[in-house]
């Protein structure tokens, strides 16, 4: 019974030690779907805002009480889709997280603030369609998180910042 009970406290033991080893290789990637979902979101975002017409954004603008509505409706257009690219593909990512967490602190306070915290809500069911309410601040916040977690986390393989940040190779 002893033995059995050795055998398997020394393959738990063996896995734990194989699990912590891929985690170990695996670790430096993780932070690489976070950063496609946060690139790709805020450049869904500014093309959808720019396939709508910026000025139907600065009229919005201009309704909850934005001054200069037509430069905030282009800046922030071209914050979200630059600041996506630059996050999708990696570069310079320390730089971009600055300009995009300050406009997502601004959609929090001017626009998702009064709706309460939660992202979805479900108002009821109408011809078996899902009505939602409007959007609180959840998903602000989880953007901002995620942009502070890349930030802390630094330049990730496959990214223009790991390249960046390389050593220069010596010529032959």
């Amino acid at each position: 019974m002893n033995l059995l009970i050795n055998a398997s406290m020394s393959t738990l033991v063996g896995n734990i030690w194989a699990w912590r080893s891929v985690r170990a290789k695996c670790a430096p990637y993780a932070a690489i779907p976070l950063r496609l979902i946060v690139g790709f979101g805020f450049v869904a975002h500014g093309l959808a805002k720019w396939r709508s017409g910026p000025e139907a954004f600065a009229a919005i603008l201009h309704a909850i009480g934005v001054p200069a509505p037509q430069l905030m409706a282009w800046l922030t257009i071209a914050t979200e889709i630059l600041s996506g690219i630059a996050i999708l593909i990696g570069g310079f990512v320390s730089l971009v997280s600055i300009p995009s967490i300050i406009l997502l602190t601004v959609a929090v306070f001017t626009v998702h603030l009064p709706y309460g915290f939660s992202s979805i809500k479900l108002l009821g069911v109408s011809t078996g369609r899902a009505q939602f309410g409007p959007p609180g601040y959840e998903c602000d916040l989880l953007y901002i998180a995620s942009i502070v977690a890349l930030w802390l986390i630094g330049p990730t393989p496959w990214s223009v910042d790991s390249y960046r940040s390389a050593e220069p190779r010596a010529t032959r």
